[in-house]
């Protein structure tokens, strides 16, 4: 059996209603649909994950490709200041899971939904443009983080369940974004980076990065083979 997210049940309902009328008019047509109505089912899949529990440990907060890798200030939105933090963005297609996670043990400081536009979420300039919204987030030994949930070229509905004060376990769902979108992780500017740009994310268990190894971690490289 496939766990389905609740919010995709209005939308697999409609796209299975849509296809009996398609079959009943012309078979053909709803054998076409009937691909449509299967992809929302597994687009709204909600996996159980296994999740690691060292503490320290920054785990993804989304499925995806590990599309950007850079120092930047947070977002403006959060009026944290300008000095430059790691952050960590992963690119979700229409085909992965989109459930979001908490990254780590976290209590939300701030959430604020900002709007926007709907361009490629692959493309940099999407953190400051697109619809977005943006959790500020306290760590376990007290420093900042922030997770931003982005609207991508289809997407147009952002879904979050995290409010200012409420605590959070490491890989515990706070959200969903319907149809391609991003999620931007922000982490103090001394956390090295596990991951590589390019590299296949699995939310709630890839490991993105360790607090226990700060700066000493030298910047990984990869190639595909």
């Amino acid at each position: 059996m496939i766990r389905i997210h609740r919010a995709g049940w209005p939308f697999i309902g409609a796209a299975f209603a849509i296809d009996l009328v398609l079959w009943l008019l012309a078979p053909w047509a709803g054998a076409l649909w009937l691909v449509v109505a299967l992809w929302c089912v597994w687009f709204f899949r909600d996996p159980i994950r296994t999740i690691p529990q060292r503490p320290g440990l920054i785990l993804s907060p989304a499925d995806g490709r590990v599309s950007l890798i850079t120092h930047v200030p947070p977002p403006a939105e959060l009026a944290m200041g300008s000095a430059p933090m790691l952050r960590i963005s992963i690119f979700l297609d229409i085909f992965n899971v989109h459930i979001n996670r908490m990254p780590t043990d976290v209590r939300v400081t701030k959430a604020v939904y900002h709007p926007g536009k709907f361009l490629n979420a692959a493309l940099d300039k999407a953190s400051e443009l697109n619809e977005r919204m943006t959790i500020a987030l306290a760590l376990p030994d007290g420093r900042p983080a922030v997770v931003v949930q982005i609207a991508g070229l289809i997407a147009r509905r952002i879904i979050a369940h995290a409010a200012e004060g409420q605590n959070f376990a490491a890989g515990e769902r706070f959200g969903l974004i319907r149809f391609g979108s991003r999620v931007d992780l922000y982490l103090p500017a001394d956390v090295a980076p596990l991951v590589i740009v390019g590299q296949i994310a699995v939310g709630g268990e890839t490991v993105l990065a360790d607090l226990g190894l700060g700066a000493g971690e030298p910047a990984r490289v990869g190639r595909a083979i």
